[in-house]
């Protein structure tokens, strides 16, 4: 089970429930796939709705392995993740979300 508390958001790939968690290991990966010049920029481009797809795939994979899973990304490409596009679009919304708010700012889930 995920707990909002530690930054972790929980998604269903294969059948099976994984822990996403962007870590500050995982957060320089991110910026690293990304390109990004700064965590801000990183931010922004995920909050002015200017990212592609391959940036979800980076961000949920970054997540997947600061939970405790390491996959590629080439690897998440073949596996199926419940709810499809829209669910990773949301997990990789809340994963942000979670990760940059305070407890007690804004709704956690």
């Amino acid at each position: 089970m995920a707990n909002p508390y530690r930054g972790e958001v929980a998604i269903v790939i294969e059948g099976q429930t994984r822990i996403m968690r962007l870590t500050l290991g995982s957060l320089a990966e991110l910026e690293t796939r990304l390109g990004s010049d700064s965590l801000s920029e990183m931010i922004r481009r995920f909050e002015t709705g200017d990212f592609r797809v391959r940036d979800l795939i980076c961000l949920i994979t970054a997540g997947l392995n600061g939970g405790g899973w390491k996959v590629s990304e080439e690897e998440l490409l073949k596996l199926n993740i419940e709810g499809g596009p829209v669910a990773v679009a949301r997990a990789a919304a809340h994963l942000l979300k979670i990760t940059f708010t305070l407890p007690g700012e804004g709704d956690v889930e």
